[in-house]
């Protein structure tokens, strides 16, 4: 295996670094780099970290930074030995567990190999090393005393050191422009955790049990188990479901992943659906015996519950109760069921896109009984029963506005 190694902090990794790790990879013709994090630089004295130590937290975020990807790897044994991290020691830790074919690629940037002389024990680096040279900075060419190989790369103006300040100082004033320079697992682990300063509009401290981690997962797996529209649909739902939350003073963390999770057992055939409804007890209606796809939501809510471990009532109850609707639905529930039938994409009525609209001043629940009320009367005109569930809903709502 040709192997390349792309030391540094990476507090946090950001797309400079794996621009640099593909870039070698493919220059180079190697079969994989692996992303050594230090646990203390020689040449640097790290500011403006979120805790004093943070190890497993810049580990977690190159592991989620590399997601899915072969090419790299992630190895912490500079933070195992901890101490001053002198690659020396590292080369020869990693070419004895790895055992790479030739000399791997040390991949360093030109903002340090003007340095490289003055490492500990460089010469014996160069012995076990070939040396890569990436551009790190806009700088004139430069002749290094020792052999090199330079690759040619666009320079990628961001550094760890700029974005921890830009991600406490931008939380503040509300612009986020920093998460576009972080790879996106690695933003949701920055976000949950409260990293830099950033606080992603909770208080200091806080634990959101509904984390960004949380959502994201649940959205890969029901982007796997639906078709692209069915996903697309999933996905403007959960949008507009958490624009409502928004006006209507609820977690619009909890409207995004109820919505994104509201179809997520819709491929199901009506044999699943029975079966885990079934298991769960759940008392069947009529209408859901001679249509068991009406089953989707409740079954999403157990799938929900039984393999992300949701248990928010008020989450499970949104997913449950979107497709027929019922009197126990809370004011979740009810934003749910009206971003599943007036999100972006479906074909709706000026009149009722505007209600849904933030400008609007409509309260929930006539929102509500006006969804309701296109809903009801479209299945009548293609004379489709209707659910005794989705009728006593109408008329509790229809009181409540007289």
């Amino acid at each position: 295996m040709k192997l390349g190694i792309l030391g540094g902090s990476f507090n946090p990794v950001h797309l400079g670094h794996l621009y640099l790790a593909d870039k070698a990879l493919c220059a180079l013709k190697l079969d994989r780099v692996v992303f050594i994090p230090a646990y203390r630089s020689p040449f640097k004295i790290e500011e403006n970290a979120a805790e004093p130590c943070m190890e497993n937290d810049r580990l977690d975020m190159l592991a989620a930074a590399i997601a899915g990807d072969s090419r790299f790897a992630v190895d912490s044994c500079e933070i195992k030995r901890q101490g001053v991290s002198y690659t020396i020691d590292t080369l020869h830790d990693v070419i004895a567990r790895y055992m790479p074919k030739g000399k791997p690629s040390l991949i360093i940037g030109d903002d340090l190999a003007a340095d490289f002389p003055k490492w500990h024990k460089y010469e014996e680096i160069l012995q076990l090393a070939d040396i890569v040279i990436a551009r790190r900075m806009n700088s004139a060419a430069v002749k290094y005393p020792f052999p090199h190989t330079l690759i040619e790369n666009e320079v990628m103006n961001i550094s760890s050191r700029d974005l921890r300040l830009k991600i406490g100082a931008n939380d503040e004033k509300g612009d986020n422009a920093w998460r576009s320079l972080v790879p996106a697992g690695s933003r949701t682990i920055i976000e949950d955790r409260q990293l830099y300063g950033c606080l992603n509009g909770k208080l200091p401290g806080s634990q959101n049990v509904i984390t960004q981690t949380t959502i994201q997962r649940i959205e890969n797996a029901v982007r796997e188990a639906l078709t692209t529209e069915r996903f697309l649909h999933s996905r403007n739902t959960a949008l507009h479901a958490s624009d409502l939350c928004r006006r209507f003073g609820l977690d619009p963390a909890a409207g995004y992943l109820a919505g994104i999770a509201h179809d997520l057992a819709k491929q199901l055939d009506n044999k699943q659906l029975l079966k885990i409804i079934k298991a769960e007890g759940i008392a069947i209606s009529a209408i859901e015996k001679d249509k068991p796809n009406l089953l989707h939501g409740k079954a999403a809510a157990v799938l929900l519950r039984d393999q992300f471990c949701i248990h928010n009532k008020e989450v499970l109850d949104a997913v449950a109760y979107h497709t027929s609707g019922s009197e126990e639905m809370g004011p979740l529930a009810k934003v749910i069921y009206i971003a599943d039938k007036t999100e972006s994409t479906r074909n709706i009525e000026p009149a009722l896109r505007k209600m849904c609209s933030p400008s609007s001043h409509e309260t929930l629940d006539t929102i509500l009984y006006a969804v309701l009320e296109k809903t009801i009367n479209k299945l009548k005109a293609r004379e489709l029963d209707l659910s005794e569930d989705t009728l006593m809903l109408l008329n509790k709502i229809k009181e409540r506005e007289n």
